[in-house]
């Protein structure tokens, strides 16, 4: 450790008996460590302590530089602080989990005709939201099956707003098509709020009130009605045995479980809602340092909890030590939180269920790992580089020039990065000049690896031909990084998968692998991911670029008309397809401006 211009002894000594956050600091300044105490004092000296550390604590202590503190009214600021700090600095050493930010939720929208959708991001109080569900399939497949059951509205409301009449939807019995006032409020509020105690889990209180509504329609002798509220309980009894694995309780609960083989650990999170189990997903920690499956659970469970939605129980396959965080949880969620282990029943079948899932995500990762390592050992030896860990690789993408757009994609321990890829806008060049795109976006990439700010990769892949690699080449040179490897992926002949070239600066020939060779899909892999990043990035600029263009153009619209015309109707798409009549609805716009609006867009 260097400990030329930090005292240790002086500094533990000078640390105070109070909680607080320390953070551990390399020579270069990078955190290397971020950690919580109740007494910072003691806290910071058992890192120095000559027996019983462990070899991760021994390796991270060697390159400590310096140690910084903060002191915090109570251990739960601590935990707090300690959740932030971890999730912007992302240290080496403290146990990571991705962070997906939002997870999906259904929602009931507040407007005259709710929608239901699907959603992420920040709530609305206006609105109902129902989750959150373990991943966006599970809340899809939810809307989809309610859709069969209610036929609310799920379409935007530009489009809602502007229907003269049915759509598609409503020919299919998948909406009711409140648009065209084919139901009317009442009966449309009716099964906005059964899909609301459905989505609950409230099953019987919905069967219940479709039952007493068609007894009073048959013997009102409202035969139609009562038929379509027949066929609404029918539907109901297919989504119960379809949708969910019941309880039988009303139960709001999440379910994390974890398991250890190997080295590897997996934790699987079950999501109960309203006693229906709506899914599972399995995920895998970074920066793993032999830590055991407490401290881990632990982790995930402050990473993930605290600044979003907690359901009242937290039901955890091992017991962990959560006094601080159930209280720290349930003053943020504004209800009791209750972390346990110890459970019985239905939610004892839970746990187990859970468990069972985390050890399948254990043997499928190490399925998926050891196909990866094969494929990384055939690249290896394919291009003589037999440290080769890291690979970057860039894509253009454009449309005649426009909007043009480069991606950097990274594999890296076995796996792709998503956390880690990049795009650029590219800008200031000759519109179609891929050579000049390419520069500007590995100058953009690699000038703070120049400067000793960021991970080197091993090999860079270049998605083209001979002269996007020359640039690729000059631009390395040019940072002084020319030591790193290049090569370009240039299609075959035939533009065909299996038939790609590869390309490397000073080897005049071209090496093509056979198209079964391990080697040739992880490149395929990386490649791919690049071309689907950049085309996906060039369409959302294009797609804005054109949208605002095409309104800019004409006379008298300025941004605050501009934005009343793409609110009222939903997009760019909607405004095109406006009469002049429903144009004039839009404030701010006259019948002359909206003439002149759609003879310039048609």
């Amino acid at each position: 450790m260097n400990q030329s211009n930090f005292d240790i002894k002086a500094f533990v000594a000078s640390l105070p008996l109070l909680p607080g956050v320390y953070r551990m600091l390399d020579a270069a300044g990078e955190v290397l460590y971020v950690g919580k105490a109740t007494q910072l004092k003691k806290r910071v000296s058992s890192y120095f302590q000559k027996t019983n550390i462990s070899p991760r604590i021994r390796l991270m202590v060697s390159h400590i530089a310096r140690i910084e503190t903060t002191v915090t009214r109570s251990e739960a600021e601590a935990l707090l602080l300690e959740n932030n700090l971890i999730k912007t600095l992302k240290p080496r050493y403290n146990i990571l989990f991705r962070d997906d930010k939002t997870y999906p939720y259904i929602v009931l929208t507040g407007d005259p005709a709710p929608r239901l959708t699907y959603y992420r991001g920040a709530t609305q109080k206006r609105h109902q939201y129902f989750g959150p569900y373990p991943n966006s399939q599970a809340a899809k497949d939810s809307i989809n099956l309610l859709q069969k059951v209610f036929r609310l509205r799920t379409c935007e409301e530009g489009v809602f707003n502007n229907r003269t009449r049915p759509c598609l939807l409503h020919q299919i019995q998948r909406c009711s098509a409140p648009c065209v006032n084919l139901i009317s409020t009442e009966d449309y509020a009716t099964d906005v709020r059964n899909a609301g105690l459905l989505l609950q889990g409230k099953y019987d209180e919905v069967e219940k009130s479709l039952r007493t509504a068609m007894e009073n329609a048959s013997n009102a002798m409202q035969y139609e009605h009562a038929a379509a509220l027949r066929d609404q309980l029918q539907a109901l009894h297919t989504v119960q045995e379809k949708q969910f694995v019941e309880s039988g309780h009303d139960t709001d609960a999440d379910i994390v479980a974890v398991a250890e083989s190997e080295g590897s650990l997996c934790l699987n999170l079950a999501v109960v809602r309203g006693g229906r189990h709506l899914g599972d997903r399995a995920l895998f920690p970074q920066n793993l340092h032999g830590q055991d499956s407490e401290e881990v659970l632990l982790a995930f469970l402050e990473q993930h909890y605290l600044g979003r939605s907690v359901p009242p129980l937290i039901i955890t396959s091992i017991e962990v030590n959560g006094a601080t965080l159930e209280l720290l949880l349930s003053e943020q969620s504004g209800h009791k939180v209750q972390i346990r282990h110890s459970v019985t029943g239905e939610r004892k079948h839970w746990q187990e269920r859970a468990q069972t899932n985390a050890l399948l995500g254990l043997k499928q990762q190490a399925g998926l790992k050891a196909g990866q390592t094969l494929r990384l050992e055939a690249l290896r030896s394919s291009l003589a580089l037999p440290d080769l860990q890291r690979i970057e690789c860039f894509d253009i993408s454009h449309t005649m020039g426009e909007a043009t757009v480069a991606s950097c994609v990274v594999y890296d321990e076995l796996s792709i990065r998503p956390q880690e890829y990049r795009r650029y806008n590219i800008s200031g060049i000759t519109p179609g000049d891929d050579y000049a795109a390419m520069r500007q976006a590995m100058l953009r990439r690699y000038q703070k690896l120049q400067a000793g700010d960021g991970k080197r990769p091993d090999l860079i892949l270049i998605d083209g031909g001979a002269g996007q690699l020359a640039m690729a080449v000059e631009v390395m040179t040019e940072l002084g990084l020319s030591e790193i490897a290049l090569v370009g992926v240039a299609k075959g002949v035939e533009r065909k998968p299996g038939m790609e070239q590869l390309l490397r600066p000073g080897i005049e020939k071209s090496l093509q692998l056979p198209p079964d060779n391990p080697a040739l899909h992880l490149i395929q892999q990386v490649r791919d991911e690049a071309h689907r990043f950049a085309i996906t990035g060039h369409r959302a600029r294009r797609g804005k670029a054109r949208t605002a263009s095409s309104l800019e153009d004409i006379e008298g619209i300025g941004d605050k008309r501009r934005r009343n015309l793409l609110s009222h109707f939903g997009g760019l798409k909607g405004v095109q397809q406006a009469s002049i009549e429903e144009l004039t609805r839009v404030e701010g716009i006259s019948p002359s401006l909206a003439e002149t609006i759609y003879q310039h867009l048609h």
